[in-house]
């Protein structure tokens, strides 16, 4: 029993730590679908985190709390839009402008406002994002595996890991049944088609880039409101990047971005656990360093070798 807690805690981990990456990768996936490189995921993550972070400590809401951080990300993508769209600028500069400013404004505010070492006050329950509790399953025995993975990994869950998976099946139905789906792959794919059969490439950018900002603010509130009490400087510490790995690992399409934000989740969850256990190989000891870094070691042996052909939308990148 306890060997199987062990791995049905391993990956009730996974889940959580896959969560913030799940959203932020959707929400490049929703932009890079429609032509426009986002690498300020990690910049609109941070900034929602704080301002979801300070909103509910100031107001005792989560909500509240969710809906700042949803608009603090859409404040810096649509910032990234003016930049690349309207003013045609480098979409790569643009996104590191955005990665750079939110890590110094959101350092400065949390300085100014809460006077914490850049931080924000610890929040209690009742200021962070509620669990989900269903109705519990009945089995002869509390000792039934599918009633331990049901208590650990199904029920009692933060409630934006449900919605994270809901989200990514949602946009797959998006982009697969939806006339605007079409629209925005459209945009990606053969933006000169799309404009000259009458619809607005530079609209559907648009709102592409603003809906991906609103997602990353919610990413970056599952972690300072959802999974953790309170915000911390720098607190998404590559996280964003991780997700840009995840989405061409994913290959650009929703359920595989979906997986392979659990594959890394996995990665981060196992090196945890592995922390504070004698690991040797060949004999020698494995120093706990190289533990910590597994899951970006990973992520680049990945990318590097066994990604496979991942074809990125044709006009990704490219100025119209």
């Amino acid at each position: 029993m306890n060997s199987l807690l062990d791995v049905i805690l391993l990956f009730d981990a996974s889940f959580r730590l896959a969560t913030p990456l799940l959203f932020a990768a959707l929400a490049g996936l929703l932009s890079e679908r429609a032509g426009i490189i986002d690498i300020g995921l990690e910049g609109k993550m941070l900034f929602g985190a704080f301002a979801a972070a300070s909103w509910s400590a100031t107001t005792g809401s989560p909500w509240q709390g969710l809906a700042v951080a949803m608009f603090a990300g859409m404040s810096l993508a649509l910032l990234h839009a003016f930049s690349c769209i309207t003013h045609k600028g480098d979409q790569v500069v643009s996104g590191i402008a955005i990665n750079m400013l939110a890590l110094a404004l959101s350092s400065i505010l949390a300085h100014r406002l809460f006077s914490l070492g850049g931080m924000t006050p610890i929040l209690d329950s009742v200021e962070r994002l509620p669990q989900v509790n269903f109705l519990p399953l009945i089995y002869p025995s509390q000792e039934e595996a599918a009633l331990l993975a049901y208590k650990q990994l199904l029920n009692g869950q933060n409630i934006l890991i449900y919605i994270a998976v809901l989200l990514a099946v949602l946009i797959w139905l998006f982009f697969k049944f939806s006339p605007l789906g079409k629209r925005v792959h459209a945009a990606g794919e053969n933006p000169v088609a799309l404009k000259r059969s009458g619809v607005s490439v530079d609209s559907i950018r648009y709102g592409s880039i603003l809906a991906g900002g609103a997602i990353c603010g919610v990413a970056g509130a599952y972690l300072s409101i959802g999974h953790g009490a309170g915000f911390v400087e720098n607190m998404t510490v590559g996280k964003g990047f991780i997700a840009l790995a995840a989405l061409i690992f994913g290959k650009w399409h929703p359920i595989g971005v979906l997986f392979s934000c659990l594959f890394f989740g996995f990665l981060e969850a196992l090196a945890i656990r592995l922390q504070g256990v004698d690991i040797f190989a060949f004999g020698w000891p494995i120093p706990m360093q190289l533990i910590e870094v597994t899951p970006y070691l990973l992520t680049l042996i990945v990318l590097a070798g066994f990604v496979g052909e991942s074809r990125a939308p044709k006009a990704l990148g490219k100025r119209l």
